[in-house]
């Protein structure tokens, strides 16, 4: 059954990819369409915004054991293999493929023609298989959805094959388990499969662009979130979970470029991505307007509760998962830029939730500091957040997307390194937060304050002021910024156990250089130059 297909032929195109034998292929079916046929499978539930809610099953995140890359002879010397690459065979990769598409056969599949990358210099093609409707669904909110005429000439770059039924065998396909997600970049086909997981979909187009195009463009991939403002200057966030980067970059004086993935040319920024996947825990009207406004017809809830008796969302339910997740297109976001491109950025922001409360609010990064912390990617874990967590704990991501990165962390740095220096950007690193003192003893900064602190900085009003620097890790911070109370700037001189704060900041600056052994052979000297120096005693003027 096809759908905005033209004068096609489907059944020419399953026999390419080996899916001849199928019962059904729904080609290109309007989110409605989607939504009717999950319905109908009884496999979701319509809430009364309309939304459309589905259980992923087993697996209600991503299995990071579990995600391959063939290695064959393009990839064998590119890829950083190890923890986080991990090696597949080319001859049980086309084992599998063959025997995902026998599973197939009889069965129904929805199939959507969509692309990644708003810059048509950078466009990647994609053809997205789905064994269920809200796969598909997914896959249509996720990516960037081609144009009637486009649809009737599209040819796809890369294939992905999604069936969550599909249950691998270690012992013949070679997984670790029955669960996997595989990528071969010779054969540029994505299999996943035993996970209804609609992440892995996802970050795995995400790994493929955080090969092709800094290995092969030169175009740096980017975890972040960005924005533009009246002025068309272009800003970018960095952050991990609990940061602030959907917050803090969700601002209303400013229009939305993308949520989470990008690419920076040469000439401009880029939205890698046609929606946003966003988490859904405690989410409310008055904390997060734009995702609750946009969960809506057509936008796909994972694993939420509901209130009892009713189809009303009870965010604060975690029984299935804390990872509860919403995604939907972006024009459902009122201020979202479209086509989702920008400007080179005048500003770039690296949040970190610093629990241990020593680094300053915000500080302005050397070139080489930048591509220091970028390498490091910092947070921490706040006590009491998990189970077993008596205290914070610090969490290194390398380039704030350690998991999705399958060059070494290096590679995007110099890439970053090289784009500092030839534009003229100005890096901030922002604690968003204890200040004061560490969790227990200070608190955590007033997200005011740090609207300040980011709003001074794109305003340029922390050009002319005066700087000190903090001790050990050699940040210059502000000494002064409208609407920010001057005391709570210098982390030294807002703590009152003095001895206390040079012993934090000494640990916190160990574990800096600990974390950075496992990258040094494969970064430059400049790089290694910004780390940390815990033999510092000085303390911040």
């Amino acid at each position: 059954m096809a759908n905005e297909l033209g004068d096609k032929n489907p059944d020419f195109f399953l026999n390419e990819i080996g899916l001849e034998n199928v019962e059904n292929a729904y080609w290109n079916l309007y989110p409605s369409e989607l939504i009717e046929d999950t319905l109908r499978l009884g496999e979701g539930v319509l809430t009364d915004t309309g939304a459309l809610a589905i259980n992923t099953g087993e697996f209600t995140g991503r299995s990071p054991k579990d995600k391959f890359v063939v290695k064959d002879k393009k990839t064998e010397n590119s890829v950083w293999w190890g923890d986080v690459n991990n090696e597949f065979d080319e001859n049980k990769f086309d084992i599998l493929y063959n025997r995902m598409a026998a599973y197939l056969s009889g069965k129904d599949i929805w199939v959507r023609d969509a692309y990644v990358c708003a810059s048509p210099k950078y466009r990647l093609n994609l053809r997205v298989v789905n064994e269920l409707p809200w796969g598909n669904l997914f896959s249509y909110n996720l990516f960037l959805r081609p144009g009637r005429d486009e649809i009737r000439t599209f040819k796809h770059d890369w294939l992905i094959i999604n069936a969550p039924g599909f249950h691998a065998k270690p012992e013949i396909d070679g997984t670790r388990q029955h669960n996997f997600a595989i990528i071969n970049f010779t054969r540029k086909i994505i299999l996943i499969g035993g996970t209804g997981y609609t992440g892995e979909i996802k970050k795995s187009v995400f790994t493929v662009l955080n090969y092709i195009l800094p290995y092969e463009k030169r175009v740096l991939s980017m975890h972040c979130s960005a924005n533009i403002g009246k002025n068309n200057d272009t800003a970018i966030f960095f952050g991990l979970s609990g940061t602030g980067k959907t917050t803090l970059s969700a601002d209303p004086e400013r229009k939305l470029i993308g949520d989470d993935e990008h690419g920076w040319s040469d000439d401009e920024i880029f939205n890698f991505e046609g929606g946003c996947y966003a988490k859904c825990v405690n989410l409310s009207k008055e904390k997060e307007p734009q995702i609750y406004n946009a969960i809506k017809f057509g936008a796909l809830l994972e694993n939420v509760g509901f209130y009892e008796g009713t189809t009303t969302v009870n965010y604060g339910d975690i029984d299935i998962t804390e990872n509860t997740r919403v995604s939907y297109p972006s024009h459902y976001i009122e201020n979202a830029v479209s086509p989702s491109v920008g400007p080179i950025p005048k500003n770039i922001f690296f949040l970190t939730c610093d629990a241990f409360g020593v680094l300053p609010p915000i500080s302005r990064l050397t070139k080489e500091q930048a591509m220091y912390h970028f390498i490091s990617g910092y947070t921490a874990k706040v006590a009491g957040t998990e189970m077993g967590i008596t205290e914070p704990q610090t969490t290194f991501s390398a380039c704030f997307g350690k998991a999705f990165l399958p060059l070494h962390p290096g590679k995007y740095a110099e890439l970053l390194g090289e784009k500092l220096e030839k534009h003229d950007v100005q890096v901030w690193l922002v604690n968003t937060g204890w200040v004061s003192g560490g969790y227990g003893e200070g608190s955590r900064i007033n997200l005011t304050y740090t609207r300040a602190l980011i709003n001074a900085a794109l305003n340029g009003k922390l050009k002319d002021v005066n700087y000190a620097v903090s001790p050990y890790f050699n940040l210059k911070f502000p000494t002064e910024c409208p609407g920010v109370p001057s005391e709570i700037l210098n982390p030294e001189k807002a703590w009152k156990n003095k001895e206390k704060f040079h012993e934090v900041c000494k640990n916190l600056a160990k574990k800096f250089i600990d974390n950075f052994r496992q990258y040094e052979s494969g970064v430059s000297k400049e790089i290694l130059s910004a780390a940390p120096c815990i033999e510092n005693l000085k303390a911040a003027i």
